[in-house]
């Protein structure tokens, strides 16, 4: 596929977008609209747009690009995934109803009306901070596959790709928001599940495999091993560390997040918002088995023509990210490379433009107290303001990222999540959990900021000090009880009144 019919098709994609948010924004762009879609989404619509916002660009080329990597990951990821389950229904039944019981926009005032204005600010900074990088780092993934096949060809520089990229989102964006997401998502959505499944179909026609013979061939591989139960203290891929890290990571990256619990949030009440993360949980579970599927036959299709893993330009060592769009674009048919393309899009787009609503939001909400002067008119052109410099922000990450990266992003991004979300685990979880205790609210910050630390000296010393035991997703769990236990230091007694959690 040429680089003309591939930019040609993304200015198409991003046409119907922007045509559908001046549609849906047409009659109202208040700030009610932008931060909650008015609390009347449609559950079956929000959980099928929270599939394309939870796995972004991430999943649909990173994951599958591991299955065969050197350090023989296998299906490995599909433990973390059967963690990531297992958050998603905890956050269903424990998260949630908070949340609707105290009817919050932004999920972190909960943060203040337990602990206090600092402890608020911090877990509101945290999730700033966090998001703006993990949605960096996923548009990221993305950027670097359209440099290469597309832009690169027209000798635009890797600085304008990203800054379009940002600009496009912003111009569906930045009227309608959160109500505008809910449908861009469902329809980005839809091309990521057809992108992955159509894959799977046009590979297989390729290897000349029937759906039998295609589970058979995967499962007879060196690529379909699920369960690693070997060596518990140095083996980072053990079952019980993905199982358990992955738990938490759902907790912190999705339960604590203002992205994901934003779309749930806008439903009508709790039994819509649990109605969506069940049904979700599921689709989930089943979309990313697939795609560890599509790695196999993606390595088996490679090994069969002689296709090498693409070299990184800047490191020059082999990128498994890339392995996908290589063969997407240059070794498949036009339909299966054009259906690549809309997957890939739609996963890391679906991803981005949530971010920026819902950083937006939480900085409206928790730094500019929107929701405590909405008779100020100029409410809706600060939140533009704001939501414009979020995007220059992402921009300015990405360029940081994109000259100091040289791993796996899909690695990558979870290892910073067990630094950044750990101490917003910890404020919510003593917050929830000893609710007979408050704390000395002032001293919250230094917390939030040494458990990190701390949590990095452990993980680098794990090995001299622990038998050698080396931490992996679990390490987000450390993190998160190290704040706790440094929170129970400055804490004291309370009386409960009334309701208060």
């Amino acid at each position: 596929m040429t680089p003309t019919v591939i930019i040609t098709i993304i200015i198409l994609y991003f046409g119907i977008l922007i045509a559908i948010s001046q549609y849906v924004s047409r009659k109202d762009s208040s700030n009610d609209t932008f931060f909650s879609a008015n609390k009347n989404s449609k559950w079956y619509l929000v959980a099928f747009g929270m599939i394309g916002t939870a796995l972004s660009g991430v999943t649909f080329i990173s994951v599958p690009g591991e299955v065969g990597s050197p350090n023989g990951e296998q299906f490995k990821y599909f433990q973390f995934v059967l963690g990531n389950a297992v958050g998603f229904l905890l956050t269903a039944s424990i998260l949630l109803p908070l949340y609707y019981r105290y009817n919050l926009v932004s999920i972190y005032t909960y943060i203040e009306k337990r602990l206090g204005f600092y402890s608020y600010k911090s877990a509101a900074l945290i999730f700033l901070l966090s998001r703006t990088i993990g949605s960096a780092f996923r548009l990221y993934l993305v950027v670097i596959v359209l440099q290469r096949y597309v832009f690169d060809y027209y000798g635009i520089p890797f600085f304008a790709t990203v800054l379009i990229s940002l600009l496009l989102i912003y111009a569906y964006t930045y009227k309608g928001g959160l109500k505008t997401i809910i449908i861009t998502d469902t329809l980005q959505t839809f091309f990521l599940v057809a992108s992955v499944i159509f894959t799977i179909i046009f590979i297989c026609n390729s290897l000349d495999l029937g759906p039998i013979e295609a589970f058979e061939t995967i499962k007879n591989s060196n690529y379909s091993k699920i369960f690693f139960f070997e060596d518990f203290i140095s083996n980072r891929y053990h079952f019980l560390k993905q199982f358990i890290g992955g738990i938490f990571v759902t907790l912190a990256m999705v339960g604590l997040d203002q992205d994901l619990m934003q779309k749930n949030l806008s439903c009508e009440n709790i039994k819509e918002a649990q109605k969506n993360m069940y049904s979700f949980t599921a689709v989930f579970v089943l979309i990313n088995l697939l795609f560890l599927g599509v790695g196999a036959l993606l390595y088996i299709y490679a090994n069969q023509y002689g296709i090498e893993v693409p070299l990184d330009h800047l490191t020059g060592k082999p990128r498994t990210d890339l392995l996908f769009p290589e063969i997407a674009f240059n070794y498949l048919t036009l339909v299966p490379a054009v259906i690549f393309l809309l997957g890939l899009t739609a996963a890391t787009f679906a991803t981005t433009d949530s971010a920026l609503t819902a950083l937006t939001t939480s900085f409206c909400i928790d730094f500019l107290n929107m929701d405590k002067k909405k008779n100020d008119p100029t409410n809706v052109w600060k939140r533009k303001i704001v939501h414009f410099s979020f995007s220059i922000l992402m921009f300015l990450v990405i360029i940081l990222f994109n000259a100091i990266n040289d791993a796996s992003v899909v690695s990558m991004i979870f290892k910073i999540a067990s630094y950044t979300y750990g101490p917003l685990l910890g404020l919510f979880a003593f917050a929830i959990i000893f609710k007979h205790k408050t704390v000395k609210d002032k001293y919250v910050p230094y917390i939030c900021i040494a458990a990190p630390f701390i949590t990095l000296w452990i993980s680098n010393n794990s090995q001299k000090f622990l038998n050698g035991y080396v931490f992996d997703n679990e390490l987000i769990l450390v993190n998160g009880f190290i704040t706790v236990i440094l929170l129970l230091l400055i804490s004291k007694k309370i009386k409960l009144v009334g309701n208060q959690e």
